[in-house]
């Protein structure tokens, strides 16, 4: 069957909608990064993921035009202001675009599993490999510099062995001692501290180039949740003599000049408080200490608050673009009696 006959599906039509929104939004966070970093061993990831987003772009238009389907809006050049100051240091630009592949990983596998027709699985698909290209890149220039943040090292298992009793599940009874931690509860208490402390960073350089009060404000409450989050985090290693996990020189200049706009600001940490909150439901699923279920299920929900609060900024500004949806059949009939 010819696939120009076959219409989207609905999960069709929201994926490629959000991959528009975000490769158009990376490719203005990108292009400034290229503009200002010098390390010439960094430099070539960050122009491959630049020139991945350009060609998704691309890709994504093609698909828009054969379908009649409208352009989204995204982000454009007007919402980088590529000749403002350095913001980043090169090592930060290395870890976000890691950071991002990441995210970009998840997204896409999820793409591919609701994809239903041909052209539109092969182009998310190809997305996810080249997308995991731009992770293993990022990982070995870390790697090979000193500046990859590795997690905590234990003891390879010798032989296996059975759970025993109902209080290898328990955590939460503050007269008994938890049982210590198992590699896969460490792997995302570690991976939950590092993500967060990009958060923090991204969050300060946001707040203090945004011109914007309501931004400011936002940016700052997400600083200090994270910062919170990552004590949280780093506690619960301590705990087992596991020390907290030393990551890369993320810094940011203390420029304040308008960078990206208000919108892309916006929408970057809609985009990444989403990521989290689903980090963290992973984190739950597969600890099996009660105490950390809660803490994640508790942490989220903290996280959920602040997206809100985000979405009514945006709301209120005219920076939320709305994804594809339904009609409303009762408005329209209103409307109808109306006329």
């Amino acid at each position: 069957m010819n696939e120009g006959n076959i219409h989207l599906t609905s999960a069709e039509i929201g994926s490629l909608w959000t991959g528009y929104m975000q490769d158009s939004m990376s490719k203005c966070v990108l292009s400034f990064m290229l503009k200002h970093i010098e390390d010439q061993d960094i430099k070539p990831a960050i122009q491959y993921a630049y020139d991945l987003s350009s060609n998704h772009l691309e890709q994504l238009l093609t698909i828009f035009e054969k379908d009649n389907y409208a352009v989204p809006n995204g982000f454009t050049e007007q919402d980088v202001n590529i000749n403002a100051p350095w913001l980043f240091t090169d090592t930060f630009c290395l870890t976000y675009v890691n950071h991002m592949a990441k995210v970009g990983m998840i997204a896409y596998s999820g793409f591919v599993s609701m994809s239903e027709r041909e052209d539109i699985r092969n182009y998310f698909t190809q997305a996810l490999n080249k997308t995991a290209k731009i992770y293993n890149q990022t990982s070995e220039i870390a790697l090979s510099k000193g500046i990859n943040a590795r997690h905590p090292y234990i003891e390879v298992p010798k032989e296996t062995d059975y759970v025993d009793s109902k209080k290898y599940l328990s955590g939460l009874n503050p007269f008994s001692d938890n049982r210590p931690l198992n590699a896969v509860e460490i792997s995302h208490l570690y991976m939950n501290i590092l993500t967060n402390t990009v958060g923090i960073k991204l969050c300060l350089g946001f707040a203090q180039t945004s011109p914007s009060k309501d931004v400011q404000d936002f940016m700052l409450r997400g600083k200090e949740i994270s910062q919170k989050h990552v004590k949280i985090f780093v506690d619960t290693l301590l705990k087992d003599d596991i020390d907290a996990p030393q990551v890369p020189d993320v810094a940011i200049s203390d420029s304040t000049t308008k960078t990206f706009s208000d919108k892309l600001l916006m929408y970057h940490m809609s985009l990444i408080s989403s990521s989290g909150i689903g980090n963290y439901a992973t984190a739950a699923a597969a600890s099996q200490r009660s105490d950390l279920m809660i803490n994640y299920e508790r942490l989220s929900l903290e996280v959920s608050r602040l997206a809100k609060s985000g979405a009514d900024i945006m709301i209120k500004h005219e920076w939320l673009e709305q994804p594809p949806g339904l009609k409303d059949r009762k408005k329209l009939a209103k409307n109808k009696q109306k006329d």
